[in-house]
């Protein structure tokens, strides 16, 4: 399994950029094989975890057309910095934790 780690300083995330997001995130899950996805904004900061099966599922979806004009609008308007790290998950447990 692998993981994208998005990490960014927004700029401004109107609503536009909330539609986006959740049309990109829908299609990323049922169209490019994204197992789960989680994205956390605190402040002016923002975190990404998508969880993919191989990192071909990761370079298709970077290099989808929707994808590619929110990157760009992103660059232009939402963040004012960010940072993408790809990594393969060697090893992964959980805590189920009691019912």
């Amino acid at each position: 399994m692998w993981v994208v780690i998005f990490r960014a300083q927004a700029r401004v995330l109107d609503a536009e950029y909330s539609q986006v997001a959740s049309q990109l995130r829908e299609l990323a899950l049922t169209q490019f094989g994204c197992l789960e996805f989680c994205a956390v904004t605190e402040g002016t900061q923002e975190i990404a975890l998508s969880y993919w099966p191989d990192e071909a599922s990761i370079r298709a979806w970077k290099q989808h057309s929707d994808h590619l004009m929110a990157q760009q609008v992103g660059r232009e308007r939402w963040y004012q910095t960010y940072s993408v790290e790809v990594a393969q998950i060697h090893r992964a447990y959980r805590h189920a934790g009691l019912n």
